[in-house]
């Protein structure tokens, strides 16, 4: 007998194995004609596959949020078979769910553009309306190469080839009417299941096979997919809106800063305002943290690979790293891709005594982590890049106490930028780890037992930990909907261990102290980023490079226009001059497209009145007020953060 547990504690029996569409049928015919997928003990299935011993089952249908990135992956199927179709000679990559939907490389002659979605999305249609049933079946490797050596499918071949280098010998392949693919699945029962009115192709571009630009470039067609139009259209709002903010736009129009590909590619050039912005971050950062009981260190750049093989970063992530060599030397070194052995090399100098404890280690370091160049996008995606990286060295006593002022840091900082509404995720052991399973039990608690102590909510994602502890991310939503992961807090003991550090405590002997890793911005460029976005270049004035500009009438309001300026100056405000003979009118748009905060504007009236006319970006008023009232007014709104 077969004890099937439903998720509201009710008990199905079943005298053989069971599918879970004959569950669905024996819990009710509705839910049957509903039933999309399987969930068992966790993980997703086919919703017919079978289900021999003892489990926890959910069905999920349309109505479960959790369906929406197996959909979007059928959908990918979908669309893949749409263009077989329409174009027989295509060749077939990959085609992950990604965020927002999904996307598929295409190795293609024919040049896909704008021009051919439509063509695509109505024979996609049209294969969800035949209402193909989709089918699993399990192929040897061998069996399975030469089934895609049949189909011309070079690419899948390729990929069998991998599975096999790494003991894999069987795969499975989902049919649906003509078209086959290779695919783990699960997928939906049939095409008729994929909501008709909820996906709509968006882009296109190029991306090498593999992220190699050795190979191939291929066609990677970008679609979104949702559970219903509704849902599309809410995103597709989003999207018209998210392009009128993008960052790289606006950073032109501010002249904040730019990008060399052919000379440092994914690396940026800050022009003037831009590392005005950048350092006004780090200023604010700094300061907090002085008020927090930080103290700053810096560590080198480049440091030897030995370093990198204590630390396990080497075996874990050398893929991402960039190493360099001197000609005459065999010493191989590392760029670094993280701050964190420098950290503890630091606190390795000297004896350090529970007295000691905690020491709150921050630094603004630079890291390098390689990235595939079709990753890379603007400053939110780079290469080169500057954590706030902090490592607080303490017992296990003061570990919890620890995670609950990062915590409360992190939150009243994005408060301090206008983000209210921050998601937690707690990230529990990856499959590739370091350190013993009782050591991660111990961590994984303290970081749940933190915030459930102190009122915090948050969603746990198995198995996104970092390799060497469980972490904390904090999701900020923007102005438009928009989801951003930047702060996290990480708690490790392997470090530690591996580096041999220690404390003297309170009885005299040498203690292992637990190390926090925690970035409060994460990555500073990637901040600025999301800060332009989620303002539209319309930066709060405290953080704006600029924040007044200026403006003459005319040639006999200069010399007030200057002495104001310097006024300004003076008293801590960022401001620009402009007494050139252009009209007002062209200077009041120009400083509007440059997104500058406060113009002001200065005639002969405010000449004979001793005060400032001004104008705030977005607004068609202006207003008038004597020259040390002004002042006073703004430096307030500055101190405040507005």
């Amino acid at each position: 007998m077969i004890k099937i547990t439903l998720p509201d504690g009710n008990i199905k029996e079943f005298e053989n194995p069971v599918s879970g569409l004959e569950i669905a049928n024996a819990i009710s015919t509705s839910l049957a004609k509903s039933a999309l997928f399987l969930k068992v003990d966790g993980e997703y299935y086919d919703l017919n596959s079978t289900i021999s011993v003892d489990s926890n089952v959910k069905i999920l249908t349309i109505k479960d949020e959790e369906v929406l990135p197996l959909i979007r992956h059928s959908c990918a199927h979908i669309m893949a078979q749409a263009i077989k179709q329409i174009y027989p000679d295509a060749k077939l990559a990959i085609g992950p769910s990604i965020e927002n939907g999904f996307y598929y490389d295409i190795d293609l002659d024919h040049r896909i553009t704008e021009e051919d979605f439509p063509k695509i999305e109505k024979k996609m249609v049209e294969i969800i309306n035949h209402n193909f049933k989709i089918e699993r079946k399990e192929l040897s490797t061998s069996d399975a190469k030469k089934f895609f050596l049949q189909l011309n499918e070079s690419y899948k071949v390729e990929l069998i080839d991998d599975l096999e280098k790494n003991n894999i010998n069987s795969v499975s392949i989902y049919s649906q009417g003509e078209f086959s693919d290779l695919c783990r699945g699960p997928h939906l029962p049939s095409t008729s299941k994929m909501p008709v009115d909820a996906f709509k192709i968006t882009s296109i571009a190029g991306a090498y096979w593999r992220g190699d630009s050795k190979n191939k470039m291929l066609q990677r067609v970008y679609t979104t997919a949702w559970l219903n139009k509704d849902d599309l259209k809410a995103y597709l709002i989003q999207k018209e809106e998210a392009e009128k903010r993008d960052h790289r736009k606006i950073g032109v129009a501010m002249d904040l800063f730019h990008f060399e590909p052919d000379y440092a590619p994914g690396a940026v050039f800050w022009h003037p305002k831009g590392w005005a912005l950048f350092q006004k971050l780090i200023s604010y950062m700094r300061d907090t943290q002085n008020n927090n009981g930080y103290i700053e260190v810096s560590t080198p750049t480049i440091m030897n690979r030995c370093l990198w093989e204590t630390s396990g970063h080497w075996d874990k992530y050398k893929h991402n790293m960039y190493t360099a060599s001197v000609q005459d030397e065999d010493t191989e070194f590392a760029v670094k891709p993280m701050n964190c052995p420098g950290g503890v090399l630091i606190y390795k100098q000297g004896i350090k005594s529970y007295r000691d404890l905690p020491i709150r280690m921050a630094e603004f370091g630079k890291v390098n982590r390689y990235e595939p160049s079709g990753a890379l996008h603007g400053i939110l995606r780079v290469r080169e890049f500057t954590q706030d990286d902090a490592h607080i060295f303490c017992t296990t006593e003061q570990m919890e106490d620890e995670c609950i002022k990062v915590i409360k840091l992190i939150m009243n900082i994005y408060k301090d930028f206008g983000f209210d509404n921050v998601r937690i995720k707690l990230s529990t052991r990856p499959e590739k780890r370091i350190g013993d399973d009782k050591v991660w039990d111990m961590l994984e608690n303290t970081l749940a037992t933190a915030l459930e102590h102190h009122g915090y909510q948050y969603t746990i994602f198995p198995g996104e930990g970092a390799f060497y502890g469980p972490k904390l991310e904090f999701v900020l939503r923007d102005a438009i909907g928009r989801d951003w992961q930047c702060g996290t807090l990480q708690v490790d003991m392997n470090l530690p261990e591996r580096f041999d550090i220690n404390y003297i405590g309170q009885d005299g002997e040498k203690h292992r102290p637990v190390m926090l890793h925690r970035a409060l911005f994460g990555s500073l460029e990637r901040f600025t980023g999301i800060l332009i976005e989620n303002f539209a270049g319309h930066l709060p004035l405290w953080l704006s490079p600029v924040q007044i500009a200026v403006c003459s009438v005319a040639e006999s309001a200069a010399s007030y226009a200057s002495e104001i300026y310097d006024l300004l100056k003076q008293n801590g405000i960022l401001s620009i001059l402009d007494i050139s003979e252009e009209k007002i009118s062209y200077k009041i748009r120009n400083y509007s497209s440059s997104k500058t905060p406060i113009i002001a504007v200065i005639g002969e009236k405010e000449r004979d009145n001793q005060s400032i006319t001004i104008r705030r970006i977005g607004s068609d008023k202006s207003f008038t007020y004597p020259i040390d009232e002004f002042i006073d007014l703004i430096k307030k709104e500055i101190s405040d953060k507005k």
